[in-house]
C-alpha cells in the first residue's frame, strides 16, 4: 500500500530579477509572448490533474486580498480547496472553504494541516515563505521564473539574515519561455 508523505510547497512566481509583485500589483507580466521550442507544454487536462493533488492552500492577507481583487476578472484561482488565511485583521469571507488563522505557524502546521492534507501549498506571500522557511516548516520550494526583467516591486527574497541549503529536484523549461525550478528544502 502506497501511503503519501505529507509536505508544504512554497510555490511562487517571479521575474527574472526575483520580482514577485509590481508595485501596482498587476500581473499581466505573467503572460508572455516568449517561445522556446524546445519546452514542453502542459495540455489543460494535465494542468488540471496536477491541481488535483493540492489539498490545501496557505497564503498570507496581502495574497488573498489580491486574490480577491483578480477573482472579479479571472474567477477565484483556487477553487473549492481548502484554504487558509495567515493573518490578524478581520478580512472578508464569503466561501466556505477559506478560513482566516492568526496563531502559531507550528501549531498550525502541526495540529491543523498535517492531521487533515498530504499535499499543501504555500502561494503566498513573501514575508510568509520567509517565515515557513525560517521555521523549517516547508519541504519543497518550486519558484516558475518569467522571462522578464522588473526591475522594481516586491523581492521574493531579500536579505532575509538567514541561509538555506537547497536540493535541486528537477528543472522544466516551458514552451512559453517560463522555467520552473523544484526544489527539496534541506532541515536540520
Amino acid at each position: 500500500m502506497v501511503t503519501t508523505q505529507f509536505k508544504i510547497t512554497i510555490h511562487m512566481v517571479s521575474s527574472l530579477d526575483g520580482i514577485i509583485a509590481k508595485r501596482d500589483n498587476s500581473v499581466s507580466w505573467f503572460e508572455t509572448n516568449d517561445h522556446y521550442e524546445q519546452g514542453i507544454e502542459l495540455t489543460e487536462q494535465q494542468t488540471n490533474d496536477f491541481l488535483k493533488t493540492i489539498d490545501c492552500y496557505v497564503m498570507g492577507a496581502r495574497t488573498f486580498e489580491h486574490a480577491l481583487e483578480l477573482s472579479g476578472t479571472y474567477g477565484w484561482a483556487y477553487g473549492d480547496v481548502p484554504t487558509i488565511v495567515v493573518t490578524h485583521r478581520q478580512l472578508p469571507v464569503e466561501r466556505p472553504n477559506i478560513e482566516l488563522y492568526s496563531g502559531d505557524l507550528e501549531i498550525l502546521v502541526n495540529e491543523r494541516l498535517k492531521p487533515k492534507y498530504n499535499n499543501v501549498w504555500l502561494v503566498g506571500g513573501a514575508m510568509l515563505a520567509k517565515r515557513f522557511i525560517r521555521l523549517q516548516l516547508a519541504d519543497e520550494l518550486r519558484l516558475s521564473v518569467m522571462p522578464i526583467v522588473l526591475g522594481a516591486g516586491t523581492p521574493f527574497f531579500d536579505h532575509s539574515g538567514y541561509e538555506q541549503a537547497l536540493h535541486l529536484k528537477a528543472v522544466t523549461a516551458y514552451k512559453s519561455g517560463m522555467v520552473e525550478l523544484w526544489y527539496e528544502i534541506k532541515k536540520g
